[in-house]
């Protein structure tokens, strides 16, 4: 008689496919799923699937846990919402190749202005021990519970090879044949491609360093990886300007036939002041007609906000006197915030700023002094006009009576159309993802998207049925993406699983934790209606409490 290590009964098989789903049991021995459907023999374990449907693990192909993976291999809470694989290395950053400590401080630096992981976090969690991107491959494959593909970020590789000219001119002959050295060395070693940047900008206002780039250089790159039979090229485009950000999928498409490569970029988001989403929608299905393989990347949620005065806000940046406040530690902050010249200096700034429009839909969220409390879950807009202040002063104020810890919440202003949200989730030419999970953490937890899709788009607003809800977030992504051998419930196929209940299961409420490094917060979120999460044949999340198995890899 067969013996599994893991069986799964009486479960809704959702296959992954986006075929129908049926009744079956899964059985699972030395990683791998075996049978599917009915199986004759006992199991070591036996999960009770009855009443709850069965998938493949969510692939989650837009975070930013490269730090975080140094102290936490299980990239939480990303892996109990049943996301089983995470790519990393997004938005031309990743922690390696860097030569040494000392050049790890502009990285650190990037990473800082641009996913808001703080130099304190860096130095408490991050032990640079590694130099190659083989060596930090193999420094976190050391205890892994997920499965991680992990992309090279081209403005750390330009910095790698360049130093500070890495922002000043274009490379040479000789420089690109470096960086595409070290690019198929870290393919071979398991990378799974490239990111890059049109946007992002440094802690000194100065392009990234991949902006840097000419054509022949990312063409050199994306060849360097065609070589190595596999590679994604991911990028942000320049969404600040809607003619740029077209002529960045036209010259993504460009890579892509010339190469052969597939490329991304994030995120396309629906906004009401124009038209570019639906422009890039449109701009996508022309040249993946023309042959070209590119994609949009888009995230299920509305692009909500928290902001604190004692954390780091990008609703702030584009204020110079409000962002000065950014740099300053907390007691700082406060005097800073507390002195009445520089008060009125704030009201004055944010009330003549284009942000006014936006901050009209933020609300006071959780507060503790108790003056704050019959303001919680209010407009702040009106609380200022019964307070008869300005909308600034009554943030100051209010923030400043919970020592800066005052959370003022930005809901529904980015992305929030979910009429228009589900068009673009359910496009052929954009895959669910733009997470930004393990970036961004004082603001907002990324993790939690696989929940709110299936929560919200399947089961309250039937935007799509629940088997195309799972093919979206598994097989579809995994062969776009080259993720070989998962994303699919077959035998022979990784058994990396989720067991869930379709009627209960959500992302559940953020909740603001102080478990970072260096003295730092994050918001997590702990979600409702997972039974089951399994990587690699090893349980991982029982009933939402994660176990001690470490089966992860580098994918």
């Amino acid at each position: 008689m067969a013996r599994a290590e893991i069986l799964i009964t009486n479960g809704l098989i959702v296959d992954g496919s986006g075929a129908a789903p049926f009744t079956g049991d899964i059985a699972i021995a030395d990683g791998r799923i075996v049978a599917v459907g009915a199986f004759e023999g006992d199991a070591a374990r036996v999960i009770d699937a009855a009443g709850k449907a069965v998938a493949p693990g969510f692939i989650d192909i837009h975070t930013h846990y490269d730090p975080q993976l140094c102290w936490d291999r299980l990239a939480t809470p990303s892996l109990e919402h049943g996301c089983t694989t995470v790519v990393i290395g997004n938005c031309s950053l990743s922690v390696a190749p860097i030569r040494d400590k000392a050049a790890a401080r502009k990285l650190v630096s990037m990473f800082r202005v641009i996913e808001d992981i703080g130099d304190a976090t860096f130095e408490a969690g991050v032990p640079w021990s590694w130099e190659s991107f083989p060596d930090y491959l193999d420094f976190i494959r050391d205890g892994l519970g997920i499965n991680v593909g992990a992309l090279v970020g081209h403005s750390v590789l330009r910095l790698y090879v360049m130093g500070e000219a890495a922002q000043e001119r274009v490379a040479t002959d000789e420089e690109i044949g470096e960086m595409v050295r070290l690019l198929k060395q870290a393919m071979d070693a398991g990378a799974i491609g490239l990111s890059t940047s049109y946007v992002d900008i440094d802690e000194n206002m100065k392009p990234v360093p991949s902006r840097f780039a000419d054509m022949r250089e990312k063409l050199a790159l994306a060849r360097a990886m065609a070589e190595t039979g596999r590679g994604v090229m991911q990028t942000v485009p320049f969404f600040l300007d809607p003619v740029k950000q077209l002529a960045c999928i036209d010259e993504l498409a460009e890579i892509s036939r010339q190469t052969g490569v597939m490329c991304t970029l994030a995120p396309i988001v629906y906004s009401p002041m124009g038209s570019l989403w639906q422009d890039s929608l449109d701009r996508l299905t022309a040249v993946r007609e023309a042959g070209a393989n590119v994609y949009g990347q888009s995230m299920p949620r509305p692009f909500d906000l928290n902001m604190r005065l004692s954390e780091n806000s990008f609703l702030l940046l584009s204020m110079p006197s409000w962002a000065k406040a950014l740099k300053m530690g907390l007691t700082d902050r406060l005097a800073y915030f507390s002195d009445p010249a520089t008060q009125e200096i704030l009201i004055e700034e944010m009330s003549a700023g284009a942000i006014m429009a936006a901050f009209g839909k933020l609300r006071v969220g959780r507060v503790t002094h108790p003056d704050n409390k019959p303001y919680e879950g209010r407009a702040l807009h009106e609380v200022a006009n019964e307070l008869g202040v300005p909308m600034p002063r009554a943030m100051i104020d209010i923030a400043l009576r919970d020592g800066l810890e005052a959370e003022f919440q930005l809901v529904g202003a980015i992305h929030g159309d979910e009429n228009f949200v589900a068009r673009i989730l359910d496009h052929p030419a954009c895959l669910v993802g733009a997470s930004d999970a393990g970036a961004h953490i004082a603001q907002f937890c990324g993790a939690g998207d696989t929940c709110y899709m299936l929560s919200r788009h399947v089961r309250e607003r039937g935007d799509m049925t629940l088997e195309r809800a799972v093919f979206r977030m598994t097989k579809e992504v995994a062969d776009a993406w080259g993720i070989e051998g998962r994303g699919l419930l077959k035998p022979g196929m990784a058994a990396d699983v989720v067991v869930f209940d379709p009627a209960t299961i959500d992302r559940g409420e953020e909740v603001f934790v102080h478990d970072v490094p260096g003295n730092a917060n994050r918001y997590i979120r702990h979600p409702s209606g997972i039974e089951a999460v399994i990587v690699n044949g090893a349980l991982a999340v029982d009933r939402g409490v994660y176990t001690d198995a470490r089966a992860g890899a580098v994918v």
